[in-house]
């Protein structure tokens, strides 16, 4: 007889496992089967479908895609029976929605009709908040676009519907993918005043549905990607304070959705804002904590790396920073599907590009603290070889690994390389709006200035910078 006491299953819980035992025996399969292909135990796949304990989020999007469900277990984890609806307070962590940066006030917002409207999701890395990658089908631009041009967006919606507020979300989705399309495009207040005007609604509805009694993951989730494209921006922009105040209440909304992939890209966020900020100590916090997210998940464990290679080569430790860069070349050699299919952005050639250019600014930042040459060399390896990779479009990375390129040539000891690649683009580097381009080229110009500052190249550089700053 059990010492412990007996607690009655959640009627949320039960109607996930029945559902999940009914696509399971559909699909033909046993637990110990569908515990191999989603990464857990049998025991704990009989334990769900019971309904004797709470289903992780990520792992009923997993069981979306290997059921071929269409996302019905994550609509009804996300929908519980109105049976459970208690009204009251029921996610009671203090600070789930404290105050949140801006106000609705009138001012100039990006148009939702100048880039592609997505017909599915996932859509510029965008799962849906609801059933993730299963590739849920968005609503049409102009069916939510009165919600989304409105004074204050979604806002106190807890009695929509199940269907309604499925296909609101789609659209919320769909108009975030369109507004980072925007901002990559067009570097502008208004993608920023447009973002965080929705965010403020979503986060509201949020806590609105919240009161009833209901678990608002589906918002939770979507305000967690919105605030993080919101930090994003701020950042882009300088912002340090308002953009680790997004990413604060992003990390917040994640962990109450249980939204582990959230979780690790807005602690990598969190960890290059410190890093503009000079604060190498916090980066390598926040790169430890990406980690830590889930040790299994080797797109996590990779990423990781990068960061603490970074900010171990801030932090003077030239050892440790060759150690992680090492690590992190094996780790992203051995992702597999399931790390691609949550991190797309790590696949293919787009995923080499981020990693020669995490390499590459490492390996930089040594070299810049260790006047190491050999140490330089291998920053412009690399970072030839994520440039080498750029698309055509991605104007304003191309510009900031130009001048990485060049700085990396100045700590190798070529200051006339560094010159005659950071010349031609120079105009452009002083008049870009981004945060990051402008911290390069400070390094670049303090490199070239404090120790070849007599060379008539670098004269003549300085000049131009000069002129071009005026």
């Amino acid at each position: 007889m059990s010492g412990g006491v007996s607690q009655a299953a959640d009627p949320g819980w039960v109607e996930f496992g029945r559902q999940l035992r009914f696509h399971r025996r559909r699909a033909g399969l046993t637990q110990l089967q569908l515990g191999r292909r989603v990464g857990y135990h049998h025991s704990f796949i009989s334990r769900l479908e019971g309904g004797l304990r709470e289903p992780p989020f990520d792992l009923v999007n997993r069981l979306d895609a290997v059921l071929e469900t269409g996302g019905r277990l994550a609509a009804a984890l996300a929908s519980p029976p109105p049976s459970v609806r208690v009204p009251g307070p029921l996610l009671t962590a203090p600070t789930l929605f404290s105050p949140i940066p801006g106000a609705d006030t009138p001012g100039e917002e990006a148009l939702l009709t100048t880039q592609p409207w997505p017909a599915r999701l996932p859509a510029e890395g965008l799962a849906c908040p609801l059933h993730g990658r299963v590739g849920c089908e968005t609503p049409d631009r102009s069916s939510v676009m009165d919600l989304l041009t409105g004074p204050a967006g979604p806002r106190e919606r807890a009695d929509e519907p199940v269907g309604a507020e499925a296909e609101l979300l789609h659209g919320l989705t769909a108009a975030l993918a369109c507004l980072i399309r925007e901002a990559f495009v067009r570097v502008n207040d208004a993608c920023a005043t447009t973002v965080e005007r929705l965010l403020r609604g979503v986060a509201r509805w949020a806590e609105a549905v919240n009161s009833t009694g209901r678990l608002p993951y589906g918002q939770l989730r979507l305000a967690a990607q919105y605030a993080q494209v919101a930090g994003r921006l701020r950042m882009e922009r300088g912002q340090s304070g308002v953009a680790m105040a997004w990413f604060g209440h992003g990390l917040r909304w994640a962990d109450a959705a249980q939204d582990a992939e959230a979780r690790a890209t807005l602690l990598s966020d969190m960890s290059t804002l410190v890093r503009l900020d000079g604060d190498a100590a916090s980066m390598l916090v926040y790169a430890e904590a990406i980690g830590a997210v889930d040790a299994k998940r080797r797109w996590m464990t990779t990423l990781a790396d990068l960061y603490q290679a970074r900010a171990y080569a801030l932090n003077h430790d030239a050892a440790a920073c060759r150690r992680h860069i090492s690590l992190a070349r094996r780790r992203f050699a051995r992702l597999d599907d399931r790390d691609l299919l949550e991190a797309p952005w790590l696949a293919g050639a787009e995923g080499l590009l981020r990693l020669e250019s995490a390499v590459g600014g490492a390996l930089r930042d040594l070299a810049v603290v260790t006047e190491d040459r050999a140490v330089a060399r291998r920053a412009i390896e690399a970072t030839a070889r994520s440039y080498a990779l750029l698309p055509p479009v991605m104007h304003t990375t191309r510009l900031l690994l130009t001048l990485r390129l060049a700085d990396s040539w100045a700590c190798a000891g070529d200051p006339v390389a560094a010159v005659a690649l950071a010349q031609p683009v120079l105009e452009e580097a002083v008049c870009a709006r981004e945060f990051m381009v402008t911290v390069e080229l400070r390094g670049l110009h303090s490199r070239l200035a404090g120790r070849w500052g007599d060379l008539p190249e670098v004269r003549e550089y300085r000049e131009r910078l000069r002129a071009v700053s005026e």
